[in-house]
């Protein structure tokens, strides 16, 4: 059976963020890519925009979100629709059910998600964490096979080990392109990025980079990873 590579995040644009180039990379190879999105980011700010209310912003967002997913080879997008903002308070439980259960339909056998300070230390991010964690870890799905923290790309993972460094030139200009679907969130991207020219070069963020932290049932195994479909059975 093909893989199913899994991304699970809190908002639209975490995925461009965090993982635009190994999307690609792997719609590329003709891997199958699907992703969750727990809310639909009405708790934000339309940037430029203008003013709109949340459920008018949520609409936006998720069409960005399309838009950027169409650019990145993303073959499925769930939505949970949950608050956003509120996802610390919600019932972990419930969470970790709707992420087994979207694990489970897509039948992923990878997945990727945030690491335990949520890269920015969003409460959302940390929450989609914990859950992730719970249904993964737990044993509820039975066709993961390796389980990724999506790490921050300003950090240098070079000695790290159990880390898949991918290099970004090759995919850095549909990277930017999905980065910029987001259109309400521009000030974000122009803040972790840098202006519209500097966002065109790859050059101060060389690597997306995802440890290992759990394959087959091994916590935390150490070996040396390339890609994300190294050692799939």
């Amino acid at each position: 059976m093909a893989p199913v590579v899994a991304f699970i995040y809190a908002h639209p644009d975490d995925e461009s963020f965090g993982s635009a180039c190994l999307i690609r990379s792997l719609a590329d190879r003709g891997i199958r890519s699907v992703l969750l999105c727990a809310t639909r980011g009405d708790a934000g700010r339309p940037g430029p925009l203008g003013p709109m209310t949340p459920e008018q912003l949520a609409d936006a967002r998720e069409v960005e979100l399309q838009t950027a997913c169409d650019l990145l080879g993303v073959s499925d997008v769930m939505h949970l629709g949950l608050p956003d903002g509120k996802l610390a308070g919600m019932d972990r439980p419930a969470l970790a059910d709707a992420v087994a259960e979207f694990l489970n339909e897509t039948g992923a056998s990878v997945v990727v998600t945030f690491p335990e300070d949520g890269i920015s230390g969003h409460p959302d991010h940390i929450a989609i964490h914990h859950a992730v964690n719970e249904a993964v870890l737990g044993g509820r799905c039975p066709h993961v096979q390796k389980y990724y923290y999506n790490l921050p790309s300003y950090r240098d993972m070079a000695d790290a080990p159990s880390v898949v460094r991918l290099e970004t030139a090759p995919y850095w200009k549909i990277k930017a392109q999905a980065l910029l679907a987001h259109r309400s969130q521009r000030f974000s991207v122009e803040k972790a990025f840098g202006g519209s020219e500097t966002l065109q070069e790859s050059k101060d963020f060389p690597y997306e980079s995802f440890g290992l932290v759990w394959l087959r049932g091994e916590k935390n195994p150490v070996r040396k990873e390339e890609y994300v479909l190294d050692d799939l059975i």
